[in-house]
């Protein structure tokens, strides 16, 4: 008795192959862009140096009386950054240094460089009342809201449908 064989040579099957459509192909370049952007990231060379550069976080509140907004400098002292009042805006600048020795080589994952923060405010303030506390490597900044801005203010009540 002959024992069936799987192979047989003169029976082929060939997946077809159908024609893409654009959308097949433009799916496939897309797909393919992104592999490769994140086996080789192909960032501008302005936009790598920003991932090296130091820039605060900030927080803005505003509440009825003041607006109140807080950075985030780790590593800096009074001495290392700049606050100026605008008219509409708050700016925050300084420079953090570089505190390592060249001759050591190693991994450096903290970012080091000038800042400047230019933070805009969501009303008018009284700058002769402002004031800024810095500890622990966080500044706070309290601006009272102007008479005039306060006196603009108006609760809008709010009814159920």
């Amino acid at each position: 008795m002959a024992l069936p064989t799987l192979w047989r040579p003169w029976r082929r099957e060939v997946a077809e192959r159908r024609p893409e459509s654009l959308l097949d192909e433009l799916q496939r370049d897309v797909n393919r862009l992104f592999e490769q952007f994140w086996r080789e990231p192909m960032l501008p060379a302005f936009f790598e140096e920003s991932w090296d550069r130091f820039t605060p976080r900030v927080d803005v509140e505003e509440t009825d009386e003041e607006v109140r907004v807080t950075a985030e400098l780790p590593g800096l002292e009074e001495k290392d950054f700049e606050l100026h009042l605008g008219e509409d805006e708050l700016v925050l600048s300084g420079e953090k240094q570089v505190e390592h020795d060249d001759r050591r080589r190693g991994r450096w994952e903290r970012s080091y460089g000038r800042f400047y923060r230019s933070i805009p405010l969501p009303c008018e303030v009284d700058g002769e009342r402002a004031s800024a506390r810095f500890k622990n490597g966080v500044l706070t900044v309290t601006l009272p809201k102007a008479p005039e801005a306060r006196a603009r203010m108006k609760r809008i009540a709010v009814q159920a449908a």
